[in-house]
């Protein structure tokens, strides 16, 4: 990859690249988010037949969302050609056709109102211009379209953990406040029962030991930062 074709791509941390290939990823963080994020839909049970999945990455997400949302073709797109050589092995075990490309997130190659579904999972902060990643993404999407959104927030990865371990552009991380105003302000639209915030160990300052171990109470929303947030957008008919 010549740097130079996305000067402003942040690639990740060898110990982030490792992460993303664990069983770990897959089954507390890739798994968990999709089952709620399917909970949240208004229609889970309609037929999404176009899936574009954004930041496919390794591709560990594509055999769940194959046997989740039954589609009858999967789109992945990366930046990182590397990570699509291993996108493609995984894809071999869906059902689904498997379309993967290297491709800017902010600049999708793909035609207007082409996606049943847009799957975005802990991808859009990585991204540096979130204006034109959410404007692609209400392209994309047919009328009637549904966005699953699961993001970390400013709050998590500024955190001390997240700082060490893995690599981001810091300076346009945003609150669960900020990304929902930004995804209503693109026109998509939501209530409160699409929406989620997700509260989980991995996400806190201290990896859960006040509430796990010394039994504090656990702070309600509304009472704490948020995070991590999960939500079920729609693009109007």
């Amino acid at each position: 990859m010549n740097s130079t074709t996305y000067p402003d791509w942040v690639h990740e941390s060898t110990f982030g690249k490792w992460f993303l290939n664990t069983r770990t990823w897959v089954i507390k963080v890739i798994q968990v988010a999709l089952s709620d994020l399917v909970n949240l839909m208004d229609e889970p049970d309609r037929q999404y037949d176009v899936v574009l999945d954004v930041g496919v990455g390794f591709g560990k997400t594509l055999w769940n969302l194959d046997q989740t949302l039954h589609p009858k073709k999967i789109i992945g797109i990366d930046v990182d050609p590397d990570v699509l050589v291993k996108a493609k092995i995984q894809g071999k075990r869906c059902n689904a056709e498997i379309e993967l490309f290297e491709c800017n997130a902010m600049q999708i190659d793909l035609p207007d109102n082409s996606v049943d579904l847009l799957f975005c999972h802990q991808t859009f902060h990585h991204l540096v211009d979130h204006d034109a990643a959410i404007a692609e993404f209400y392209r994309v999407l047919k009328p009637g379209g549904v966005m699953l959104f699961a993001e970390s927030t400013r709050k998590y990865i500024h955190s001390w953990i997240i700082k060490w371990l893995f690599r981001h552009p810091m300076d346009v991380q945003k609150s669960s406040e900020e990304y929902i105003q930004l995804i209503r302000n693109t026109g998509f639209t939501m209530n409160d029962n699409n929406i989620s915030y997700p509260y989980l160990w991995w996400s806190r300052d201290d990896l859960g030991i006040m509430q796990n171990i010394f039994r504090r109470p656990e702070p309600k929303h509304g009472q704490r930062e948020e995070t991590l947030l999960n939500l079920a957008a729609t693009k109007p008919l």
